[in-house]
Order: C-alpha cells, then sequence, then structure tokens
C-alpha cells in the first residue's frame, strides 16, 4: 500500500477512548508483516526476532485529540469536554462525529456576528454547544461518556503535501507500519524490532510506559510529529516541512543515539533536520527514558502545520525520508554499537 494511501485511511479512523476504529486498522495491517498483540486501551504492538536480542523499540501514538460529551440538554445540545490539547478558537461552525449507539454527525454552534455585535471568544469549550439536529430525541442515541471526533475528509495539496485530521500522529504510524513491512521482507536484521502503536499520548504520555515496560527494549525511538513552518511561528521554535524529519537533541535524550541517527542520515544521504529541546521533549520518548531502570531514548519528528485541528499539513517527502532513515538505522544494527 502506498504511504499516501495508508495515511488517508488512517485519518478517516478513529482512535479515542473506546473507539478503535484506527487502532485495528493499523494492527491489520501491522498483522501482515509481525504477529501483533494487544496492550491496554487501543495500545498493539508486534515483534520481528533479528540476530540480536538487543530490542529496538519504535513507537508512534495511535490515539487522537477529541471530546467527551458531559450533558445532553432537552433540545438536543451537547455539551463536551476536551481529550487532549485543543484550540478553542478552530471549534465554532466545526462538523464533527458523536460515536453514540451509532454515529451521529453534529456541528459546532456559532454565533453569528451581526447577534454578537463583535467577534466572540471563548474560554471554555462547555460554553460551545453541539447541534445534532435531533432536537429531545438525541438523547436516545448520545449518553455522557460518548467520544466525539473531526468530521474532515484528507486531501491533497500541492507540491506533495497533504492535509487531513489526527496527522498527529498518524504519520508517524503510517512510518512504523511501512517500516515493519520494509524490514520484514529485508531478511535476517542484525537487532530485534518492536513496533509500537501506543496509546494514551495526547492524555499526559499514559500508554507507552506499560507497553515498554512489558516489552522491555534497550533502546526505544519515538516518532512524532513537531511544529511545522509558517506565517508567525519563529524558525527556531519550528521544523521546515519538505525538508526531511527533525532528529531530537535534548538533556531527556541519549546523544550517542541522537547522533547515530544524524550520521545514519548523513552516510545514506538522507536529508534532516535538528530539533532542539532545553528540557523534556513532549513526546512519549519522556515516559520511555524512565521505564524500568531506563531505556536509551530518541525522537524522530515529522513537521506539521495546524497540529490539533482537522487541517493538519504535512509533506509526503517527510514521511518517505522518516522511513528511509529508520529502516537503515536499523540495518546497521540501531544502537547497538552507539
Amino acid at each position: 500500500m502506498k504511504l499516501q494511501t495508508l495515511l488517508f485511511e488512517l485519518s478517516r479512523s478513529d482512535a479515542l477512548g473506546n473507539v478503535a476504529d484506527a487502532a485495528e486498522l493499523a494492527a491489520g495491517v501491522l498483522a501482515e508483516s509481525v504477529p501483533v498483540e494487544r496492550g491496554t486501551g487501543l495500545t498493539r504492538w508486534g515483534v520481528l526476532k533479528g540476530e540480536s536480542d538487543y530490542t529496538v523499540l519504535i513507537d508512534a501514538h495511535i490515539d487522537q485529540v477529541g471530546m467527551v460529551v458531559t450533558a445532553v440538554d432537552d433540545e438536543g445540545f451537547l455539551t463536551v469536554a476536551g481529550v487532549g490539547g485543543l484550540d478553542l478558537r478552530a471549534l465554532p461552525a466545526r462538523p464533527v462525529t458523536v460515536h453514540g449507539k451509532q454515529k451521529l454527525p453534529a456541528v459546532f454552534c456559532s454565533t453569528p456576528p451581526h447577534l454578537s455585535g463583535e467577534e466572540k471568544e471563548y474560554g471554555n469549550i462547555a460554553d460551545i454547544k453541539l447541534d445534532t439536529g435531533l432536537g429531545a430525541g438525541a438523547k436516545e442515541i448520545v449518553s455522557p461518556g460518548d467520544m466525539v471526533t473531526f468530521t474532515a475528509e484528507p486531501a491533497v495539496l500541492a507540491g506533495g503535501r497533504v492535509t487531513g485530521r489526527s496527522f498527529d500522529d498518524r504519520a508517524g504510524v503510517a512510518c512504523v507500519l511501512e517500516l515493519a513491512r520494509r524490514l520484514k521482507m529485508a531478511g535476517t536484521l542484525p537487532v530485534t524490532v518492536c513496533f509500537l502503536l501506543s496509546d494514551g499520548e495526547e492524555l499526559g504520555l499514559r500508554g507507552v510506559r506499560p507497553a515498554a515496560y512489558t516489552l522491555a527494549p534497550q533502546e526505544a525511538v519515538a516518532i512524532d510529529v513537531t511544529f511545522g513552518d509558517g506565517p508567525g511561528i519563529a524558525p527556531e521554535e519550528s521544523g521546515r516541512l519538505g525538508k526531511g524529519p527533525m532528529i531530537g537533541f535534548s538533556p531527556s535524550l541519549d546523544h550517542a543515539l541522537s547522533k547515530k541517527l544524524t550520521a545514519t542520515a548523513e552516510q545514506n544521504h538522507i536529508p534532516y533536520q535538528i530539533e532542539v529541546m532545553g528540557n523534556t521533549t513532549g513526546t512519549n520518548a519522556d515516559q520511555l527514558g524512565v521505564t524500568r531502570g531506563g531505556v536509551k531514548t530518541a525522537t524522530i519528528s515529522i513537521p506539521l502545520r495546524n497540529m490539533h485541528t482537522e487541517a493538519e499539513v504535512v509533506d509526503m517527502v517527510d514521511l518517505e525520508h522518516t522511513c528511509d532513515l529508520l529502516e537503515a538505522y536499523i540495518l546497521a544494527g540501531g544502537g547497538l554499537h552507539a
């Protein structure tokens, strides 16, 4: 399956709370390369045995940001709470899907400027009601605790770029699945590789730690997205789309692994960028590094615009180069001799 096709299929599916469509889709693709096991929540993983028991864990989180219903009033309007970080400015008039007894389309309400008198600002998501159109009948389908996800079809933009929802971190998931396919076809590997699709990253990096505790790798690479360049975003705080994945350097990461990744990219003529973080990384690497007795950890991040919206943008060449870098890194033994 082409990488873009895989990304689009993952984008169209949801993985949030008890909604497991994307997790099951990803697990089905991963199962074409390795046997798949289930962890807690939506977490799935598979292991490809190598010549050495030295295990490299490659992680991407399968969960996404969204909302959960907290109340349904008598007129069919829903009150929701955010699941993960949401930009409230982007919510009014946006279409969503409510995962009740059946999938139900709904829209966030928006006060017309003619009536508000000025641009309305929201400080609390509970103030932006959802309209189901069902009136009192909504209570027969929707209950507090039901999940709500954005509704948007992925689309191709100019210049090799694509837009869609949940590219954070379905872009990383697509790379993990493609890497599994490539390494399965490569034959005998110098190290053992675990492909982890973890749950709960958007809720405080919750799901990766129990999975890593179970799998007990010697090193881990967290694949996630990072802030892409754009209007109003400082160059030192973002990565340029189309210029390759960003290799992380941070006091909380293993410096030798970061240097091994950059050396691998240079030796294989793979474009890359450097992402320097002064503290922790805000990714699953922060939990991976302190699992059990500690795991040597690195990050590779894909530049992405419009994070945590239904109009996220990535450049497909960055995903391709992420797969190329990881493949070359594993075939060179990962950090076994770093």
